[in-house]
């Protein structure tokens, strides 16, 4: 039969209308060859395919069918599995798709800002870790860093398997955590790497929960948007440039004025006055990585609902000057995350902020002091671990390179509750102190077999009376307990450890993990109604 050309242009026409043109079955980057998934969990598998389509994933005799809605999309659940050798699993609608090469294992999430984000090239000893990484049964995905105004469904990414040519760019304390886990359990890893430095929580937090608890934030990061969209941010930007030109003129006129005079006199061209910072351009307030939600709708959502055992986080610097409402906000960004997974309380472990700046000498307030203590109050959340690190910190470097003993105290959480395994989770934490005349006596959870000080006696305490003005102290081991006193405070009201920037202090258990820094008063800090 002969075909009219106008039939043909008709026929390609029609076809190209959405809807009316087969639409391949499509996974999700993240459900890909090489990819761990989760044992003993049964297993999300999701993507796109035409609307009522019905599609069927089959992987190790189990089989499951899911029918498209009317977005697209679907999603049904197979297994659980055990580990083994490596699987296939299909997933057949219109066309068929067969994920090779994948294991069960453990998969964890790790996330946060920049000292999650470190690479195994920049950590200690890099060139050794990166030779000695051949684990072929640890599989690493790393989520680019983009932001958006929306929830996303998918990323630009891929699984590969951990090697010297592939994990120098991941992130370290992912590796040195799921290298850990993967040689104690030995059991395959897959670790999901999202961070992004410098970046606030409230960005890893979801629109609703941002808009229903934290309004200040929201607002102003609403009226940034609203200034770009309506101009007024470009005007301001374009004012702010007019006065920076005018003073960078007159600097550079007087630089140059300097330096002729003391060209006439014979003398050495004098240092110039450095120029003031130049103001940055204006943009659209999603662009930014500090807005409110933007990375967990590009970076989060897009992983959701792949099955998980949990998540490692390592982020606080950026919001150490919010301390107080970090208390809130921390824990409504784990509980966002739970309940958009649909895991009900997986684990979630996070690092305490290291020691960081310049030491002083006498006691003092510090926003990174009450950044920790938010910290250690969110181990209030069930299912929670904290590792802390205030021991291996720099003072000159806000990244410091020992990311090895970083993973092993995360995991070292992980194994002990998740895994069930006999170690020391923790360091000693603060339980309760009593008061007997002039002395304090606390109490310590995880004393992980005795309490021990590293060096001639303890450091790092401070007490104070009713004045509230601190004083460091002396401080003594008695058994499970320290005793903490000074001639100078008769009537002591309470006891810090460890609260500064960069604290000398040295009290540890017996399984070498460092306490955890902390107070006892609840005096208004210095973060107190920061917003």
């Amino acid at each position: 039969m002969r075909i009219r050309p106008f039939a043909v242009v008709l026929l390609a026409a029609m076809l190209a209308l959405p809807g009316l043109v087969p639409a391949d079955v499509k996974l999700p980057a993240v459900i890909s060859d090489h990819m761990v998934v989760q044992q003993g969990m049964p297993v999300p598998i999701w993507g796109w395919a035409d609307a009522g389509e019905k599609v069927t994933i089959t992987a190790c005799g189990d089989k499951t069918e899911a029918t498209a809605g009317a977005d697209g999309k679907f999603c049904a659940k197979i297994g659980p599995f055990k580990t083994g050798e490596p699987m296939e699993i299909t997933v057949a609608g219109k066309n068929t798709i067969v994920i090779k090469d994948v294991l069960v294992g453990e998969v964890w999430v790790a996330s946060g800002q920049s000292n999650m984000q470190w690479t195994v090239s920049n950590s200690a000893n890099p060139t050794e870790e990166i030779a000695a990484a051949k684990f072929p049964k640890m599989r690493l995905f790393s989520v680019p860093r983009v932001t958006a105004a929306k929830p996303q469904d998918d990323v630009k990414a891929s699984w590969c398997e951990c090697s010297p040519e592939t994990v120098p760019g991941f992130s370290a304390v992912a590796y040195f955590f799921g290298r850990e886990l993967h040689q104690k359990l030995n059991v395959p890893v897959g670790m999901i790497h999202t961070s992004w430095g410098g970046t606030p929580a409230e960005a890893w937090t979801t629109q609703e929960t941002m808009q229903a608890k934290f309004k200040p934030i929201a607002d102003r990061w609403a009226k940034s948007q609203q200034d770009w969209e309506s101009g007024a941010a470009t005007k301001a930007y374009e004012a702010q440039m007019a006065k920076w030109k005018d003073a960078a003129e007159k600097i550079k006129a007087a630089n140059k004025a300097d330096a002729d005079k003391a060209a006439k006199a014979g003398k050495p061209k004098p240092k110039a006055r450095p120029l003031p910072r130049q103001p940055g351009k204006p943009g659209p307030a999603t662009n930014s990585p500090h807005c409110p939600a933007v990375l967990y709708n590009a970076m989060i959502h897009p992983l959701v609902p792949y099955a998980i055992r949990g998540a490692i986080w390592y982020q606080g610097e950026s919001n150490a000057g919010r301390a107080y409402q970090y208390r809130d906000l921390f824990p409504a960004m784990i509980t966002d995350w739970r309940k958009v997974w649909g895991q009900g309380d997986f684990q979630f472990l996070f690092v305490q902020l290291a020691n960081f700046m310049a030491r002083k000498n006498e006691p003092a307030d510090s926003a990174w002091a009450e950044l920790r203590e938010a910290q250690t109050m969110t181990l209030a959340l069930p299912n929670t671990g904290m590792a802390v690190i205030i021991d291996i910190g720099e003072a000159g470097n806000i990244h410091p390179k020992n990311k090895q003993d970083v993973g092993k105290r995360l995991a070292a959480w992980a194994l002990g509750t998740t895994y069930g395994q006999k170690v020391c989770i923790s360091g000693p934490l603060y339980d309760s102190m009593s008061v007997d005349g002039g002395k304090v006596r606390l109490k310590f959870k995880h004393v992980g077999g005795g309490l021990v000080a590293k060096g001639d006696k303890l450091t790092g305490f401070s007490i104070a009376g009713e004045d509230k003005k601190f004083v460091w102290a002396d401080a003594v081991i008695d058994g499970e307990c320290v005793v903490v006193c000074s001639d100078k405070v008769a009537a002591p009201k309470a006891v810090r450890y460890a609260w500064a920037d960069n604290p000398e202090c040295n009290l540890y258990n017996k399984a070498g993990l460092p306490a955890s820094p902390f107070r006892t008063d609840d005096w208004p800090g210095v973060t107190a109604g920061k917003e």
